[in-house]
């Protein structure tokens, strides 16, 4: 069959939903049969994700091949449990560039080259090669923003042109925002009449409609958005909030959306299993026994609001694990600023496990390095991912190895300790403050030491059937840094006590450490939050969690 194309919009506010919704539809999709491979569109002219700050833009998520993307792409890949690669990202920026250096190579034969059709023709080559590459049914686009901005109008566009040359192997799904004002008691629908309306304006009609709200659309509301949309109610689906993203695909399912997805594109069921989630979502229902877990970071903040965006795949991986070992995880967000102002005993006491993130610069490192010597002398389970485990190792060297001075070169360039430094690499990348795509990125190997905590804990899980991709004692595990930790140090760590369980097949990168004597300290260089799925948690937030429990 010829390639199916997806393209999923969204209208009246940012931060609706389209990654969860798009996710959402392609395990739906594979489940029904058929080899999907969605794919995001951001429409900023960065080149990729890796320059922005999270607080802003939400987490960077780092693809196998070592691209920085947008966040859903996590998403994706969590739904669909399958790695995606560089083809599955693209930004305004990258289109624009590719058109540019064409145009530098005479490609366009000398003719003048402009915004239509130039971008939006560059925008479907891309989703074709992306089909061609992935050999895909369905290739679902979502594109980023709210209808009605310039930014993202070129990618509108490309699904105007688009179906128009294939009108029977495009489908447009748009989602869209209904208010619940409590002067008035029910769920508006004219911000959905006016989104529809923009993207007629734009050449595009919808076929199918999903309303996002607080709660369930009902029918009322569905006649209206059909009457006033120029669509049949029965392409009108409800997606309201529910307790998980993760039931979103079933409540989607249970009003029939594959099956008009389907018809619509004249194709019929392969299969129709979704056992696996299903027993998922039993799972997180199931859940009764409560943990406490805190996470230490800086990019919570935005003025007066918390934002979960900068950890998503921290706090997905906290709740996949949890649920796997029946527990109901209650995530703390701890501003490491207020650990330092006041105290660790004030901010860190009570809590069952403590995690600390990833980060940059120096701003909050001391409550990071607090957190850590809090968790380390009080026997709470520690997990410190690639910043966090470096900031373990300088509490450790400050107060086991009493380098009272030790530091990263990131915080203070000319400490006399400098127990993390500056990969020999990088260094001539920051001195021509190439930025953008240069940290050590992707999938690399890792040999793991053999008895030590973090092997067990891989070899633990993969021989119950979780996350069983592992074959011991090398693991393959996805990074994002300039820092290492400095191998001058390693001998008077080991003989306090620190264990290196994890380091590159050379010998010459540590990737894991963790301290013996103490039910679950691990730091990771890696990332192992960007490979841990609902249906197949990550080994070490498993173990990480069991610690927790067993506390």
């Amino acid at each position: 069959m010829p390639t199916k194309y997806i393209f999923v919009s969204g209208g009246v506010i940012s931060g609706l939903g389209k990654g969860i919704t798009a996710a959402s539809i392609a395990i739906l999709l594979k489940s029904a049969g058929f080899k999907v491979s969605p794919i995001k569109a951001d429409p900023y002219l960065n080149l990729d994700a890796g320059t922005m700050n999270p607080i802003i833009h939400g987490e960077t998520f780092v693809t196998e091949d070592g691209l920085e993307t947008d966040q859903d792409l996590g998403h994706y890949e969590r739904f669909i449990d399958e790695n995606l690669t560089k083809l599955n990202y693209m930004t305004a920026g990258q289109v624009y560039l590719s058109v540019i250096e064409r145009e530098r190579r005479l490609e366009y034969e000398g003719v003048c080259v402009e915004t239509i059709p130039h971008i939006p023709r560059e925008i479907i080559r891309r989703l074709k090669a992306l089909a061609t590459k992935s050999k895909a049914d369905f290739v679902i686009l979502e594109i980023g923003g709210t209808v009605g901005e310039y930014q993202n109008a070129m990618f509108l566009e490309a699904a105007r042109e688009l179906a128009l040359s294939n009108p029977k192997d495009v489908l447009n799904i748009h989602v869209a925002y209904l208010p619940l004002p409590p002067s008035l008691g029910e769920l508006k629908s004219k911000p959905v009449q006016t989104s529809v309306q923009l993207m007629h304006m734009a050449g595009v009609t919808p076929d199918i409609i999903i309303g996002r709200a607080v709660k369930e659309v009902d029918r009322a509301r569905k006649e209206k958005i059909a009457t006033f949309c120029s669509i049949d109610i029965n392409d009108v689906f409800s997606n309201p909030d529910l307790p998980t993203i993760y039931q979103v695909p079933e409540y989607l399912e249970n009003q029939g959306i594959t099956d008009r997805i389907l018809d619509k594109l004249g194709l019929q069921r392969r299969s129709s299993d979704l056992s696996k989630w299903h027993l998922f979502i039993q799972k997180i229902l199931s859940s009764r026994k409560k943990l406490k877990i805190g996470i230490v970071g800086k990019y919570f903040r935005s003025g007066d609001f918390s934002l979960e965006d900068s950890y998503v795949c921290v706090i997905e991986a906290v709740k996949q694990a949890s649920w796997w070992n029946g527990i109901e995880p209650e995530i703390i967000w701890i501003d490491s600023l207020d650990v330092e102002k006041k105290g660790e005993d004030a901010v860190l006491s009570g809590f069952d496990g403590l995690i600390v993130p990833q980060g940059w610069g120096s701003r909050g490192i001391e409550g990071k390095i607090k957190t850590a010597s809090y968790a380390r002398k009080h026997k709470i389970p520690y997990l410190g991912l690639c910043f966090g485990m470096q900031l373990a190792a300088i509490e450790f060297a400050r107060n086991m190895c009493k380098l009272q001075e030790a530091n990263t070169e990131e915080a203070d360039p000319k400490t006399k300790n400098p127990v993390i430094h500056i990969m020999p690499n990088q260094k001539d990348y920051l001195a021509k403050r190439q930025y953008g795509g240069t940290m050590r990125l992707g999938a690399w190997p890792c040999v793991l030491k053999k008895g030590s905590l973090i092997y067990e804990a891989y070899n633990k899980w993969t021989k119950l059937g979780v996350n069983t991709q592992y074959k011991l004692p090398e693991v393959e595990e996805r990074h994002r840094h300039r820092y290492e930790f400095n191998n001058k140090y390693k001998k008077i760590f080991e003989k306090n006590g620190m264990v290196f369980s994890g380091v590159s097949p050379d010998g010459l990168l540590v990737e894991a450490i963790e301290l013996s004597d103490h039910p679950f300290f691990v730091g990771t260089q890696f990332h192992p939050e960007f490979k841990a799925r609902p249906l197949n948690p990550h080994p070490l937030f498993l173990e990480f969690i069991s610690a927790c429990i067993s506390k």
